[in-house]
């Protein structure tokens, strides 16, 4: 099993714990990745953490596509791939409407339709087999639309980019995962039951199907992210996880239009999760955290005594999960799982 170390998005300022992260290159972990909501952005942070590793993957979980365009994307990736030495793996995802038309001011339009075109885009980009043109649904490459001047022209990167980048998609809903097993190399589920598989792994294995492509479940990386809490009081741990859930189930999304809210609903949280939504949504955010039960909290997480998690972390050696993506700020918390996990 791969460890990955998420910085998470950052809050009013940025803090980067480049001692966790060297920590973590030394212990052997594959992979650091940033992300980013509405505030500071996942590159630039990613490039300073390049600039200081040698050897650590560097990841994207996730950049918005709606924010850029897919050459731009691909560009990016190209750019900051080339100048950590290949080590560079781009996670993208549709991010919500509430974002999307609310901050970047774009439509949302069709989110599966977008991440089709946007990777095939950008592995032609990266392929660099022939110029680059695209009719879809949402991009038009050469533009001949509205306002159209009629001069655009198919080009090639003038930077030569790696073909086997690998893409990463954000997905929880089932035509998402879907999608990611069609398109892409791994997909983030956010979080993760490890003795759940029917939630997740008959609708990437549909979606690997449709490919057409000689994959296997088996080359495909499941990589949820995973909040690790080392302690001997196990309320105080299970605190930041209920604040995630709650965030999450309750405030991102409108009702009748939250992915997480359905995503916990078929784990079997239905009458939680809708509890939860109405608790936050009606501003009630501390009884919203308080309803998130203690079971759903400890199934998506690795929390308490270093006993109880070297436990728990056999349920997800045994799991579909391929990279487990771990938020903590513990410099004791990724020992212990580098030595239970590496």
């Amino acid at each position: 099993m791969r460890l990955g170390l998420l910085t998470g998005y950052f809050g009013p300022d940025i803090r980067i714990d480049y001692d966790l992260i060297l920590e973590a290159e030394r212990l052997g972990f594959d992979s650091v990745w940033t992300s980013e909501a509405y505030g500071c952005d996942a590159i630039v942070p990613l490039a300073y953490i390049a600039a200081k590793t040698t050897r650590i993957g560097l990841g994207t979980a996730i950049i918005q596509m709606p924010a850029r365009t897919p050459a731009m994307a691909a560009m990016t990736a190209m750019t900051l791939d080339r100048l950590s030495g290949g080590r560079f793996r781009l996670g993208i995802g549709p991010s919500g409407p509430q974002v999307v038309e609310g901050w970047h001011g774009v439509p949302y339009g069709r989110p599966l339709t977008r991440t089709r075109e946007y990777v095939s885009i950008v592995r032609k980009v990266l392929a660099r087999e022939e110029r680059l043109e695209h009719r879809g649904h949402h991009y038009q490459i050469p533009y001949t639309g509205e306002g159209a001047t009629g001069l655009g022209k198919p080009l090639k990167s003038i930077l030569h980019g790696r073909a086997d980048m690998k893409i990463y998609t954000a997905a929880i809903t089932p035509g998402g995962l879907a999608c990611s097993g069609e398109v892409a190399d791994g997909v983030f589920p956010v979080w993760m039951d490890p003795d759940k598989p029917e939630a997740l792994v008959p609708y990437i294995e549909e979606g690997i199907a449709k490919s057409g492509d000689a994959k296997h479940l088996r080359d495909f990386d499941i990589a949820p992210f995973v909040t690790c809490v080392v302690g001997d009081d196990l309320d105080a741990c299970r605190m930041p996880v209920k604040g995630m859930l709650a965030l999450y189930i309750g405030g991102m999304g409108a009702r009748g239009k939250n992915f997480y809210t359905d995503y916990a609903t078929r784990l079997g949280y239905e009458e939680a999760a809708l509890q939860i939504q109405d608790l936050y949504l009606d501003g009630k955010k501390n009884e919203a955290m308080a309803a998130v039960p203690d079971e759903l909290a400890d199934s998506i997480s690795l929390i308490g005594t270093p006993e109880r998690i070297a436990e728990r972390v056999e349920a997800w050696k045994e799991s579909a999960a391929t990279t487990l993506l771990l938020g903590t700020q513990q410099p004791e918390a990724i020992r212990l799982l580098a030595e239970l996990a590496l």
